[in-house]
């Protein structure tokens, strides 16, 4: 008994080590359905960070018509509804798994460089991005503002600037050339992706930022076993935004590329309900579960 025991834990271990050896090829298969000739929709948001000025773009970018509908003082509905229901199935989810500008970064990420591991507390400037580059600076200064997000955003920068350069002189247009602020943007976000892990993502991200709001209740979710906890810390040393998995597993900050489920502690899981915040949480639920043991 004890042998099938252990080689089923053995089993369980390597499915689970499977799973980030999966995510490169479905990045590649969601870039290829944002980038696919299937139609351009662009009056559909997708729910992943991608310019909709790229000459290949399926989709809206969400973030780009939050902000056209805050310029018009209307409310994105569509948007809305999309980032709410995305966010309620998996969390941030999609930023680990389908997000082409977060797999940009990833590829980015593999030149082999100096890395460096930006502090927990530079996410929360995401939702900085989000209320004034997003809402505020449209909504009372318009479109035309130099702070206004699809003016600031790499992702612009990149994949509707350099697409739309390549796109035209691929098929003999003129091409206009993007402003030297993108140019400095775009190369400011390039090395910033080379020496450190998805820098967009961690720190100014406001699509991830809100996302990352519904981790601790999404359907799918992580789960930290603490009984399966041997302390050994592969969790921690495999999360490249430092997050610490072991207390927070459905925290903010993570983009759930599964690193961690190499840790026999951590698990992928689906369900119902609101996750314990963090390992003092889930112990003190494990407390009030079992009876008082003192009692005569």
């Amino acid at each position: 008994m004890a042998e099938t025991t252990s080689t089923r834990s053995a089993k369980s271990v390597k499915r689970r080590n499977r799973l980030p050896r999966l995510r490169p090829w479905v990045q590649t298969l969601f870039l290829s359905v944002w980038l696919a000739p299937i139609s351009y929709v662009h009056g559909i948001p997708g729910c992943v960070l991608h310019c909709y000025a790229c000459p290949l773009a399926s989709f809206a970018c969400p973030i780009g018509v939050a902000a056209q509908f805050s310029a018009m003082h209307a409310l994105p509905l569509m948007v809305f509804g999309a980032v709410v229901l995305a966010g309620s199935l998996v969390g941030s989810l999609v930023c680990g798994w389908a997000c082409p500008f977060g797999f940009i970064q990833d590829l980015l990420g593999r030149i082999r460089s100096v890395k460096f591991r930006l502090p927990a507390w530079t996410g929360y400037f995401r939702y900085v991005v989000l209320l004034v580059a997003v809402v505020a600076v449209p909504y009372f200064w318009g479109t035309g503002h130099s702070l206004f997000i699809c003016r600031i955003c790499p992702s612009g920068a990149l994949e509707g600037g350099v697409g739309q350069i390549i796109y035209r002189a691929a098929t003999g247009q003129h091409i206009y050339w993007p402003s030297a602020a993108k140019w400095a943007i775009l190369a400011a976000f390039v090395v910033a992706a080379i020496v450190t892990y998805r820098p967009w993502c961690k720190v100014f991200c406001p699509l991830g930022g809100v996302l990352a709001l519904f981790n601790r209740i999404s359907v799918f979710h992580m789960r930290y076993e603490s009984s399966a906890c041997t302390e050994c810390n592969t969790c921690r040393s495999r999360c490249m935004l430092g997050v610490n998995v072991d207390q927070s597993a459905n925290s903010a900050s993570c983009i759930r590329c599964l690193e961690c489920t190499k840790c026999g502690a951590i698990q992928p899981a689906v369900g119902f309900g609101r996750r314990p915040k963090d390992a003092k949480d889930q112990l003190d639920q494990s407390r009030a579960a079992t009876p008082d043991q003192k009692r005569v």
